[in-house]
């Protein structure tokens, strides 16, 4: 059965809350915002509280169903759900719902944490628990709290976003270090090789930064990758957080 959180409609946007240019009267509703962000990040933690080692998979919302990469993306994180770990996505279209439907197929747990945008993005149908959020960085910090490994398939801003985000926060050991891995090397690879020909060369990152982001071509990889970091930690897949 599907689980939904609602939020309150409310005229306000993401947009206001970060716009330079602000009047007196948008600071007097500070207090009023710090209450809604509140009430997202509360909806969040009571709703994936007792989730149980989780990974992430972010990609492009416009990939269509059946192409080659919609349909390696539904393979990897079918397996992934096969072996006992929630899979969390977006929420959206796209790579999100490939991840999604993968996992439900094979009985997993499929979350969805989709964002309120202008154009309207909906949320795939394939969702066990799905949250909808309009604060930006209230989402990241669940893609954060609740996962263990992020696995990024191609994709656009939004995905480079999330990838360089929790890229820093390792970085700087905001958070542990555990598994980034970029599926499919023709898209990532030259990515990963400009960071090591340019960023490390010019000495903007330290030796290592790079090595933090593992590039993976095959479904079963990406499954080996995360079985053998779960074992390093003591993860017992479908164990609840904290049990």
């Amino acid at each position: 059965m599907k689980k939904r959180v609602p939020l309150e409609s409310m005229a306000e946007t993401e947009h206001e809350l970060l716009k330079s240019m602000r009047t007196e009267r948008d600071f007097g509703k500070d207090a009023w915002r710090v209450s809604r962000i509140q009430a997202e990040v509360v909806d969040g933690f009571e709703a994936l509280r007792k989730l149980g080692p989780a990974v992430c998979a972010f990609g492009s919302a416009r990939t269509p169903p059946g192409s080659p990469l919609y349909e390696a993306t539904r393979k990897t994180m079918g397996l992934l759900a096969r072996a006992g770990y929630a899979v969390i996505t977006g929420g959206g279209p796209g790579l999100m719902e490939a991840a999604n439907r993968g996992a439900r197929e094979e009985g997993g747990t499929s979350v969805g944490l989709n964002i309120e945008l202008p154009f309207e993005q909906e949320a795939n149908p394939h969702l066990d628990i799905e949250l909808e959020f309009r604060y930006f960085f209230v989402r990241k910090l669940m893609f954060i709290r609740y996962a263990f490994a992020y696995i990024f398939f191609p994709g656009g801003f939004g995905t480079l976003d999330e990838l360089f985000e929790v890229a820093v926060l390792m970085q700087t050991m905001k958070i542990d270090r555990f598994p980034i891995l970029l599926f499919g090397s023709d898209h990532w690879a030259p990515m990963r090789k400009w960071l090591e020909d340019h960023l490390l060369a010019d000495q903007f990152i330290s030796p290592g930064d790079a090595e933090l982001l593992e590039v993976v071509d095959e479904p079963e990889e990406v499954l080996q990758c995360i079985e053998q970091y779960a074992a390093d930690c003591g993860l017992a897949p479908g164990k609840e957080q904290g049990s």
